[in-house]
């Protein structure tokens, strides 16, 4: 089955690491052309080399996800590179550096910066680069976090449930010049930040799951390729839980 993604234009947020940089280099793959959206210049110029050396083209861009401005910069950033947007993955979010604590005791200004990027960020950069659109996809994602109701960081958790009901009324909305707007739901996955946030994370979860091994960030990257691509067309508005088979809804 062909992807038929070579010479689209991809922006991924967030993409200087982790996942987002899982998501790049499925694309590179693709042969798609990639915008490395990301506040983190290092991370983000380290995934473009990475991009390039599997043959694809590539440019970083510093951008502020919750800032209109900087997100509309972005997007012309993307058409000034490629000339098109074909493809955005909403990735970039607060997560790693979070206190886990009761929800009681979350202090507001974090919170307040958690639904900034984490809910925000998502629609402005959609709103940005929508209006360039002619077709293609775009890609939020949010957290099994949402239907499992994890405990201890409510932020974190609302703010990928609010994806979840965005995705939806997005879906309606861009289907007006057949975008199709889907989310894709990671269950615990061993990035960078994960590991950070738990102890023996190699471990956390996996006897909760059908699939009982550690979820790497290259087994969220299917997902989203397929949802980007043409065969996936007549999809929108869906939420696809990918976790090792924890979740059933």
């Amino acid at each position: 089955m062909s992807l038929q993604l070579t010479g689209k234009t991809v922006i991924i947020t967030g993409a200087a690491g982790g996942l987002g940089r899982a998501f790049a280099l499925g694309f590179a793959k693709e042969g798609a052309n990639l915008v490395i959206a990301d506040m983190n210049a290092a991370g983000a110029a380290e995934t473009v080399a990475l991009v390039e050396a599997q043959g694809a083209s590539a440019i970083a861009v510093s951008v502020n996800v919750a800032d209109k401005a900087s997100c509309e910069q972005m997007a012309e950033d993307a058409l000034d590179a490629f000339g098109r947007i074909d493809v955005l993955v909403n990735n970039a979010a607060i997560y790693a550096t979070l206190e886990r604590s009761d929800f009681w005791d979350i202090d507001p200004d974090e919170w307040d910066k958690v639904m900034a990027v984490n809910v925000k960020g998502p629609w402005l950069a959609s709103a940005a680069c929508y209006k360039h659109m002619d077709g293609g996809s775009i890609i939020n994602i949010a957290s099994a976090t949402f239907f499992s109701g994890s405990p201890l960081w409510m932020h974190y958790v609302t703010s990928k449930g609010a994806l979840v009901g965005m995705t939806r009324v997005m879906a309606r909305e861009a289907g007006a010049k057949n975008v199709t707007v889907n989310a894709i739901a990671p269950g615990f996955t061993l990035t960078e930040a994960s590991l950070a946030q738990i102890d023996d994370a190699a471990n956390y979860g996996v006897s909760s799951r059908s699939i009982k091994r550690a979820s790497q960030p290259e087994d969220i990257v299917g997902t989203a390729l397929f949802l980007a691509s043409s065969n996936a067309g007549y999809i929108t508005g869906q939420t696809i839980i990918v976790d090792g088979g924890k979740q059933f809804i």
